[in-house]
């Protein structure tokens, strides 16, 4: 296979790709909202669309990847009002957190990262069209689009009229002409954040914020924009009418990719269900690699089912790679065909068909064929894999002159009897660097992997 096909969540159909201009693919992906630590779920839509993004810039000359923060929203109002201080000093923390997360699991940064805050021109500038379109009210102070104007509101996301309704979550206000018109801009009383307007000071929708921001980096049209089947409704279908509706003729996307939710232990994550994983608890459990490969063994069309066994296994199948590549230190570096890999990865992402590639090389490799080792090392860097020697894999990436350092450093503070420090460092920075401490009778130690 030689064509790039996707499944289109728009047409519901595998379809062949085809960009607008093949001499800059332009992507989109819906990013975080920037009040908490990211959760695991955040991590399934980043990782996939990674592996998008090293796929396309192996076919295209070119590729902007632009990938939005929120960070205007009520949720961090409520933790900004709550601690007494700014939104910044809400989002500041998270934002360097999911950085953080993000280039633990090895995913490529987007070129472009727009903040909603930054863009409060073009959200203006958006509603003033839909406004002028007939497209959009004002009432009490708020702006909401009206979704009876647009035709074809409900069929990207197949639902009906009474779908709509009850699946939008939207507060009942006597204000709106139909119950599912949803907000644009409101406004905001003296406590809040606000940004002044044509119709008074005030704080745009989430829904218009993506739209500004995707049409001030990447224009009214553009080739992918993905998100987790969760955006589908309400987010995405809002997306489409404000945009198709502020400048028409235009399409917005051309292609949909949404990846499927994950479970936990075979349940829906849910804090209520005392299963809600936050990312960077994971990643303090196992390396970032093994979790990025687990997010890939089940394909993004289905749902995967994360535990602690198969994250057991995902670190397993990497240590049968690493020990594959490690046979072979001298392998010369050389162009090797990789169609087994590509053939699946061009068929709408299949990454276990690419896993099972990967063992391919790998069963060549361990009979002794240096070529497969070759391969398998080329093969999965493209899924963003393989980004330490096997030796540094085995030792599970411990430096090990940091970890002699803070050593020392501890039998230091024991000697001068500073057991706050000493305990410091067993339990906080020893462990940063995935290492477990035990004192042993006179004075020995033992270290082992955390």
């Amino acid at each position: 296979m030689t064509q790039l096909t996707l499944y289109n969540t728009r047409t519901r159909a595998k379809e062949a790709f085809v960009p607008l201009d093949a001499a800059n693919v332009r992507a989109y992906l819906c990013g975080p909202t920037v009040y908490d630590r990211a959760h695991l779920g955040n991590a399934r839509n980043v990782v996939i669309f990674d592996i998008l993004i090293r796929l396309l810039r192996r076919l295209y000359p070119r590729v902007t990847y632009v990938r939005n923060i929120t960070d205007i929203d009520d949720k961090i109002n409520a933790r900004a009002k709550a601690r007494g201080v700014s939104i910044e000093e809400v989002t500041e923390g998270p934002v360097r957190w999911y950085h953080e997360d993000m280039a633990a699991l090895y995913t490529l940064p987007p070129d472009i990262e727009p903040r909603a805050t930054e863009h409060l021109p073009e959200i203006i500038a958006i509603i003033e069209r839909l406004i002028a379109n007939g497209h959009a009210y004002v009432a009490e102070g708020h702006v909401l689009f009206a979704v009876a104007s647009d035709p074809d509101y409900g069929r990207f996301s197949g639902r009906s009229p009474e779908e709509l309704i009850a699946g939008a979550r939207v507060d009942v206000a006597a204000y709106k002409r139909d119950p599912g018109d949803f907000v644009l801009w409101k406004p905001s009383s003296d406590d809040l954040p606000g940004w002044d307007s044509p119709w008074g000071r005030g704080r745009p929708g989430w829904h218009i914020e993506c739209s500004a921001m995707s049409w001030r980096h990447l224009g009214e049209n553009f080739d992918i924009h993905g998100g987790g089947d969760d955006l589908i409704f309400p987010h995405h279908e809002n997306e489409i009418a404000q945009s198709c509706c502020a400048f028409l003729g235009s399409h917005f996307a051309n292609v949909w990719v949404h990846n499927r939710m994950l479970l936990v232990n075979g349940e829906k994550m849910s804090k209520s269900l005392g299963n809600f994983l936050v990312l960077h608890d994971v990643l303090e459990k196992a390396p970032g690699e093994a979790v990025r490969f687990m997010l890939m063994r089940s394909h993004y069309r289905s749902t995967l089912d994360f535990s602690d066994a198969g994250l057991v296994e995902a670190r397993k199948e990497l240590d049968r790679f690493y020990r594959a590549i490690q046979q072979h230190p001298d392998a010369v570096d050389r162009q090797v065909p990789l169609h087994l890999v590509f053939d699946a990865l061009l068929d709408d992402l299949n990454t276990p068909g690419a896993i099972a590639a990967l063992h391919k090389y790998a069963d060549l490799a361990l009979a002794g064929n240096a070529a497969g080792a070759v391969a398998l090392k080329a093969a999965g860097q493209l899924l963003g894999l393989f980004n330490m020697s096997p030796e540094e894999w085995f030792r599970g990436g411990i430096d090990e002159g940091a970890i002699e350092g803070l050593v020392a450093r501890r039998v230091l503070a024991r000697i001068a009897r500073d057991f706050a420090e000493s305990d410091r460092i067993r339990d906080v920075l020893l462990r940063e660097h995935g290492v477990i401490i035990e004192d042993k009778p006179g004075g020995a130690y033992e270290l082992r992997k955390a």
